[in-house]
């Protein structure tokens, strides 16, 4: 399967080098387009994350009670993009304190979450959650509910997924922020 937008193997090998964070921010569409075209993001893919079904279906995550995220994987280059800006990206992008929902789009699957794979990361993520869940507060704003955990499962979703607002760039997605900007330290 080949990504849209960059032309190289979805499922393929990866550089080494090369690091990778997991981010579910309710449709899975709207937040792969916030990082795919970034300056260090070498790939970005949409798919399941976090729930109890091995290789589950857009209408298992939809209709069956998987307990799985649409989540989008982003592999990048840290020596061009740190975790941090990334961080930031995400934090923006949506409102972490809606719980199983973001805007029209309700249920588990359009939970906020961030899925990291070494310690380093997830430390680095919930700092970032208790530095934007000041801010939250000062413009009153409820609760974090953001999940942020090691990374358990990855499932890649159906090809007509990956990049879909690239190659639907009218299509609805319900990804917005709260209008809060994540603090400069």
């Amino acid at each position: 399967m080949m990504h849209y937008v960059k032309d190289i193997s979805i499922d393929g090998d990866v550089p080494e080098h090369l690091s990778e964070i997991v981010f579910g921010a309710g449709c899975f569409w709207g937040i792969e387009r916030k990082f795919w075209d970034l300056p260090g993001v070498y790939l970005t893919s949409v798919g399941y994350s976090g729930g109890d079904t091995d290789n589950p279906s857009y209408e298992d995550v939809c209709y069956k009670n998987t307990n799985h995220a649409e989540v989008v994987k982003i592999i990048y280059d840290c020596k061009v993009i740190s975790l941090r800006d990334l961080l930031t990206i995400f934090w923006e992008s949506h409102d972490p304190t809606q719980g199983m929902r973001q805007g029209n789009d309700i249920g588990t699957q359009y939970r906020s979450v961030i899925f990291t794979n070494n310690e380093n990361d997830l430390k680095a993520a919930l700092e970032s959650k208790n530095i934007y869940q000041k801010e939250l507060i000062k413009n009153n704003f409820n609760s974090i509910t953001t999940e942020i955990e090691p990374i358990k499962n990855y499932f890649l979703a159906e090809e007509y997924h990956q990049q879909y607002l690239a190659k639907n760039p009218n299509e609805y997605c319900g990804i917005g922020g709260t209008g809060c900007s994540f603090p400069i330290e």
